[in-house]
């Protein structure tokens, strides 16, 4: 099976550990996966503040540079789901490329999603083995495009994790993109209760697909002296199986 990795900006720039994570777990599993080295932003930030012609403009190369590509996998919820939810409606006046846009749609997929729903992983099969404590950030965006326990349910494919949830997983952390630089007091509030809900599990490693949300996270948990380590699905994985032994940790900018 061919796949294409969709790295996304956030995810190249800061968290270039779980794109290698990502690729290795798929060739572990079968996948033949190349890197369209011209893909650039998906266009979400400009959509989400309106910016409608440059958001078409990035979306239009998206479709171009992807459109060979038989499935597009990223391990960004929220770019899935700008993808999923607004492509078309980018080029609503346009039918020939909105029908494009569509089969672009038809072929894109989150990485928990694209293991289960297409792949059908079975980690247990291949001897995915984790040791620790471990809790899970369920991004807003992930939730919007109907991926809810995908994240888990793999998790608990792995021996020796130790899932504690969070005690209301279904918070938004207070990111959101730009909102936490509109709303830097609204944002701050909300990322001290994810703090807080983390602290509560005990858990040492926190783990998020989201680089947006991350980041936010992440930040926080520093100015609030929670000791915790950050990682993403694919890394949990990808190390579960082994194949990040090469490649530390600290690399990723932890």
């Amino acid at each position: 099976m061919k796949v294409s990795l969709f790295i996304t900006c956030l995810g190249d720039s800061f968290f270039p550990r779980a794109g290698i994570a990502a690729v290795r777990v798929l060739e572990r599993l079968g996948c033949n996966v190349d890197f369209p080295e011209a893909q650039t932003c998906c266009g979400q930030p400009m959509h989400n503040n309106g910016i409608a012609a440059e958001a078409r403009a990035l979306a239009a190369r998206m479709i171009r540079v992807f459109e060979g590509s038989e499935h597009i996998v990223t391990p960004s919820g929220s770019c899935a789901a700008m993808i999923r939810d607004y492509y078309p409606g980018l080029f609503a006046d346009d039918p020939a490329m909105r029908f494009r846009a569509e089969s672009f749609v038809s072929r894109t997929f989150e990485f928990s999603e694209f293991l289960l729903k297409v792949l059908k992983a079975d980690l247990r099969s291949l001897g995915a083995r984790w040791e620790g404590q471990a809790t899970y950030h369920y991004s807003c965006h992930l939730r919007g495009i109907g991926i809810t326990e995908e994240a888990v349910r793999l998790l608990r494919q792995i021996e020796g994790v130790e899932f504690v949830p969070l005690s209301m997983p279904e918070q938004c952390c207070g990111f959101g993109g730009t909102f936490a630089s509109k709303y830097p007091q609204i944002s701050g509030a909300m990322v001290r209760d994810k703090v807080a809900q983390i602290r509560a599990t005990g858990a040492g490693t926190c783990i998020s697909s989201e680089p947006g949300c991350t980041m936010n996270i992440a930040g926080a948990c520093r100015r609030e002296r929670c000791d915790v380590t950050f990682k993403s699905l694919p890394e949990i994985i990808a190390e579960s199986l082994g194949l990040m032994n090469d490649i530390p940790a600290s690399e990723a900018g932890r």
